[in-house]
Formats: structure tokens, sequence, C-alpha cells
């Protein structure tokens, strides 16, 4: 290789020693190639500027860097020591090429500010290296039964179990439907502060249809998620309720709701034939029917397990999503127009005349509950009549449901009941005050979850058979409803009814808290165990949950009540036995789920 221009080796000769890493600044700055910009921002094509070059790796030059080949395959690693050939430089195998502008001085400063920072006062302050010190030891791993349950308990928030599958005999298909009415109905003239915009207008109808398939059966499409998408709509609904609705909070919310649930699919096989489709008949089964409404802060995809179970053992349930401003948050998609976001809604975000108060926007949700329960009846009676392609799936924008049209004559509308939880349930005693009276509402019964204790007075006038199923948690907690204990409220009630139509039960599930009929405990087992202190795990409370219901809706098809449905009173109070003699009859494995507040049945 030729030795350097003299005045170069002089130049070389007086600066510092290289980097182990093979690069100076210097070097970079001084060595320009073709096209490269100086500092002075004058270009160097054509020159014959001076080249970096490694005196030391003089052996290796030819074999590594000196062919052509190497230089003119921008794909080839960098190395540590590389040496740059330029057109008229002193290599004998010279090829023209220009010097990375990531490589240049004046490009790489955004390197250089991180090391101002560290050396700055405040890194090297004694309060902060103190700091750092304190945080060293704190994290230290050390196998202490301390540190591993703080970390278990730490991390475990971020791994959420799947859903199981459903025990019935049967498999269970989803189908989303969302059809517009006919004629958009308002509640109110109630409106969104914000947009101007009417609160309270039932536009769409939107429910997830649970029911029996074919064992085995396959489908192409992918599996509903758990949180609805997109996912940060949800996080905004819970960040307006802890009132930090932000967008830095939100964007927490987001990402922990994804980290925490965006990778939970619901069991249920989507868009797959109902069973029997494959050979249905005039003599084929009919399935019975009910309408399920979700609780306040909650979708319809917060009671999949306990809706798909019932599914799993020849129901037909559609959980219907309320767009009232009770759910996190919802999309109206409707054929050929705009999506249209639902938030939910505060007391605070409405405006009328006269000013909002709770009872008046109570009042009014219920009034939106109750036209949506109805909507959806009317669309299953519509499939039901055979009309489920031509007037459904063609107008269904979530564009589920190809195979409607062999649901006809399949669904017993004899045996419809109305069903909800915490404010759906209180919805759900709304709904019921026309049971089996209207045309448009011929539910014959209800199943009542832990009847809301915020959510507006509870209907009484109910003509039809209910079981009101409180959760531990809701039964031991004192609460003052409209100036009487929510407990004594809810049995009164139950009685009234039960004088009047014959059938009615009111009992409360030992060892559960209020989310325990949710999927939330079956995907978080142990935190919900700890936040809610329930006693009975998850599954088995939700199997006593619709083991129950079965027994309710087998009375409303056979009049004969089954299980827990045939003990007589065992505790008029919440945890205070009616008499000693009752609490030995009572059967150890139900009193271990069980207390029976208000039945037909009476003591011997």
């Amino acid at each position: 290789m030729q030795p350097l221009p003299q005045d170069q080796q002089q130049s070389s000769s007086q600066e510092e020693p290289q980097d182990p890493t093979g690069y100076q600044e210097d070097d970079l700055e001084m060595y320009t190639l073709d096209g490269a910009v100086d500092d002075n921002g004058s270009g160097t094509a054509g020159t014959n500027e001076a080249v970096y070059h490694d005196e030391d790796d003089d052996e290796n030059d030819d074999d590594d860097y000196g062919s052509s080949s190497y230089l003119s395959d921008p794909d080839l690693p960098l190395t540590s020591n590389p040496v740059f050939h330029h057109q008229n430089s002193y290599s004998s195998s010279s090829t023209s090429t220009r010097l990375p502008r990531w490589l240049i001085d004046r490009n790489r400063r955004w390197i250089s500010w991180p090391s101002s920072i560290a050396t700055s006062r405040l890194f090297e302050s004694t309060l902060f290296k103190g700091l750092v010190a304190r945080l060293k030891k704190l994290f230290r791993p050390r196998l202490t039964w301390r540190y591993i349950t703080f970390t278990i308990v730490g991390i475990y928030p971020f791994f959420s179990s799947a859903l199981p599958r459903y025990s019935g005999p049967h498999d269970v298909g989803a189908i989303d439907i969302e059809v517009p009415l006919g004629k958009p109905v308002q509640i109110s003239d109630t409106l969104i502060r914000a947009t101007r915009e009417p609160a309270f207008k039932v536009e769409t109808v939107l429910f997830t249809v649970y029911y029996p398939a074919t064992k085995g059966v396959r489908s192409a499409k992918s599996r509903h998620p758990w949180v609805p998408r997109p996912i940060s709509i949800t996080a905004e609904g819970y960040a307006h309720i802890a009132g930090v609705n932000n967008l830095f909070i939100r964007n927490i919310f987001t990402f922990a709701l994804w980290l925490i649930a965006g990778g939970i699919n619901i069991p249920a096989k989507v868009d797959v034939p109902l069973l029997g489709s494959e050979k249905a008949s005039e003599h084929s089964d009919k399935f019975p029917v009910m309408i399920f409404s979700h609780g306040m802060a909650s979708s319809r995809t917060d009671y999949t397990h306990y809706l798909g179970e019932l599914a799993s053992r020849g129901y037909v349930v559609a959980a219907v999503e309320h767009r009232d401003g009770s759910c996190p948050g919802s999309i109206i998609k409707i054929k050929d127009k705009k999506d249209k976001y639902v938030r939910l809604l505060l007391e605070s975000d409405l405006e009328s005349d006269p000013a909002m108060t709770t009872p008046q926007m109570k009042k009014e949700q219920l009034a939106f509950r109750d036209a949506e329960i109805y909507e959806a009846i009317r669309v299953l009676r519509t499939i039901d009549e055979g009309e489920g392609f031509d007037d459904v799936f063609l107008l269904n924008s979530r564009n589920e449901g190809h195979a409607l049209t062999a649901w006809a004559d399949r669904l017993d509308f004899d045996q419809l009941t109305i069903s909800g939880h915490s404010y759906g349930a209180t919805g759900a005693l709304q709904a019921l005050k026309t049971g089996n009276k209207t045309a448009a509402n011929p539910a014959i019964g209800g199943i009542i979850l832990d009847p809301g204790k915020s959510s507006g007075q509870l209907n009484a006038d109910v003509p039809v058979p209910i079981l009101v199923v409180h959760s531990q948690e809701w039964s031991r907690h004192h609460s003052i409803f409209f100036g009487r204990p929510h407990f004594d409220t809810v049995r009164d009630l139950v009685r009234n009814v039960c004088e009047k139509v014959g059938a009615a039960w009111f009992l409360t599930s030992l060892g559960t808290a209020h989310p325990s009929v949710t999927d939330a405990p079956l995907l978080q087992p142990l935190l919900l165990r700890l936040v809610t202190a329930t006693t009975t795990p998850s599954l088995e409370a939700l199997a006593e949950y619709v083991k129950v219901s079965i027994d309710f809706l087998k009375y409303l098809d056979l009049r004969k009540a089954q299980g827990v449905l045939r003990e007589p009173v065992t505790h008029e109070k919440y945890n205070n036995w009616v008499n000693d003699q009752r609490k030995k009859e009572f059967p150890e494995d139900m009193a271990k789920h069980w207390e029976v507040h208000v039945s037909p049945q009476h003591s011997d």
C-alpha cells in the first residue's frame, strides 16, 4: 500500500492515539468524501480530499476492504475499522463512495446530549446518587418470601386467564346483530352538553345472540374479542367514571386495558349454524329466548360465560348493549352512514330544562333501555318469522348472520324471559311491567341479579314470576334505598309478586360479590378475590348461578320447582336463620351456597 503524502503524514503524527473502536470524531469531521458535506456546508465531489486510513490495518486492507464488490454493496455490515477508498486516492483498487451522513459529526450531535445531561449537576449531586443507591438496594433480587410476594402481586394484574369453555352438552355460537329502527325514537329533549346532540335517541339496537350449536362445528370467522374494538373508547369511559378523563390518562387506561384483556377472546364460535339447522323440519326443537340487560359501566360482553353456559344448555340469549350512556363506550353503525361514537354519560354531561337531576336521568335511561329491549324482541321475532336474511342480515352493520333464514320457527317466544344484572336488573324489572300483557312483550318471567342500589326506584308491579338473586356482598352491605334498607325493599317486592302470581324467589348466593356473575372473576380470579373478599371460587360461584337460573327457567316451562327452589324460607333476614329446626332441615350442600329469603314453598 502506498504511503500517504508528506503533509498528511505530518498531520497524522500529531493526532491523539486512536480510539479502540476505530473512530475519532476529528477523523470523521476531517475526512469527507464525494457527495458529503463538510462543516462549512460545501460539497467535496470531484476533489482529492484525504481519506481516513488506519495504518494498523495495512496488512488486512486488501483482503477485507479493498475490493470494489465490498464497497458497492450497502447491505454488508459495518465493521469497527472500515477503510473508505476515494476515486483518486492512493489505493490500487479505488472506488467512488460516499461517507454515510450519519457518520458526519454535524449530524451526530444528538449523540452527545445524553452525556451532557449525565454530567450535569443534578446527576452528580449527593441526593441523586443516594436515591440511585436506595433504588438499587430496593430492587436488588433476593429470594425472600416478602420480595417474591411483592413481585407476584405487582405483575399479576398484567396476566389474565383465558375464559373457560362452556360445560353444557352443546357448542355455543355467537352472532353480533345491529340493525336500525324503522324510525328513531327520541326519549326526551335532553342534550349532550358538549355536542348539543340528543342524549337519549334510539337509532339502532345492538345485541350479541348466544345460541346452541352443533357439537364440533367449525367457524370460518375469528372469535369476538372480549373488549370491543377500539379499546380506546372503553378505556375513555373508565377514565371518565374515575374523573381523570384527559389525554395522558386515557392513553394509560388504554394501554393497561390492552395489556390486561386485549388478547382475551370469547369462546363462542362466531356465525355457525343453529343446532339442528342441518336437518330442520316442522318438528325441530324450539329454543326458549332470553333478553339480557347489562349493568352500569358494563357492556354486552361482560357476562359471556354466564350467558354462554345457558346457551350450551339449549337457550337463545340476546345480550343487549345499551346506548343510554351507561356503557363505557359503544359505536353506532348503520350501513352507508358514518359511525357514531356513544360515550359514557354523567349527570354533568347533560343539559335539560329544568336542570338534570339524578332521578330524572335514571328515569330517561330506563325508558331508553325499555325501547332497546322491545326492539331486540322485535328483531328476534322477525328472524323467527323467516325474514332473517332480508330484514336482518342485509341490514346488519356487523355483517354476521348469513344463515339466519334457517332460524325460522326455531325460537320459542312462549318461553321468553327478560333478565339483567345491577342496573340491568332494574331495567329488567321495568320492562317486566308489561310482561305477558302486550304483543310487543310476551315475557313470562325474569331473572333479577343484584338489582341496583343507585339506579332508580325498582318497579314492584310485576305480573309474572321472577327469581331475584343477591350476591352475599349485596345482602351483607346495609344500604338505605329511598328511605328503607335495600334488602327489605327487595324482599317485600318479591313477596308481593309471589302473593300476586303464586311464584317468586329471593335468594342470597353465599361467598360471592357483585361482579361474581360477570366474566371479571374468571379473568382475574386472585385479584378479584382479594378486592371483593369472596370465599367461593369464581367458577364454582358461576356454576351455582347457572344452575339456579336453569331451575327457574324449567319451572316456567314445567311449573315444577327443582333444586333450591323447592326449599322453604331459611332466612327472612340476611344471616339470620328462621329457627333451629329449619337450619337442621336445610341440605348441607345447599346451605353452603344459599340463603332463601322468599319462596312460594311453605314449611310443614
